[in-house]
Order: structure tokens, then C-alpha cells, then sequence
């Protein structure tokens, strides 16, 4: 009997607004990958280094800092529930 391959758990749920470009993106790699949003987001938060070009990053958070401002530092506090 062939094994079934492991599902990763996602223990860790919250909601994310998202623009309708971002959320075409993510239905284009679902589609392409057949994984749901939160699998395609995991894999791509987990192993961002290597998927993204660092120059590039750059210059996108400093495009959209200029036009939409920055959040404090302190602005993202951990929930008291998470570990």
C-alpha cells in the first residue's frame, strides 16, 4: 500500500487583508500549485531568502514606504496567547 505523504501542520492561524493584485497572485500560484493560500504563503514566508532578490526587495519597500508611510518599530506587538 503506497504511503501517504505528511501534511504539515499549521498550527498558527490569523487573518490578512490583501490587495486584489496580492490575492490574484496567490489564486495564479494555487492554481499552478495546487496548494491553498496558507500552504503558498508558509512556503513562501519560510524560505524567503531564497526566493526573493535582496536588491530588488529593497527598492519595493522604499517605493511603498514613499508612498504609504512606515508603521512605528513598535507598531507589530506578539500576542500575549502565541508563544
Amino acid at each position: 500500500m503506497p504511503q501517504k505523504p505528511k501534511r504539515l501542520p499549521l498550527p498558527k492561524r490569523f487573518s490578512a487583508a490583501l490587495t486584489e493584485k496580492a490575492y490574484a497572485k496567490l489564486r495564479d500560484l494555487n492554481a499552478d500549485w495546487h496548494f491553498g493560500n496558507n500552504y503558498l504563503l508558509t512556503i513562501l514566508l519560510e524560505n524567503f531568502d531564497d526566493v526573493i532578490d535582496e536588491k530588488k526587495f529593497q527598492q519595493v519597500m522604499e517605493t511603498f514606504i514613499a508612498e504609504y508611510g512606515q508603521p512605528d518599530a513598535g507598531g507589530m506587538k506578539p500576542n500575549k496567547t502565541q508563544g
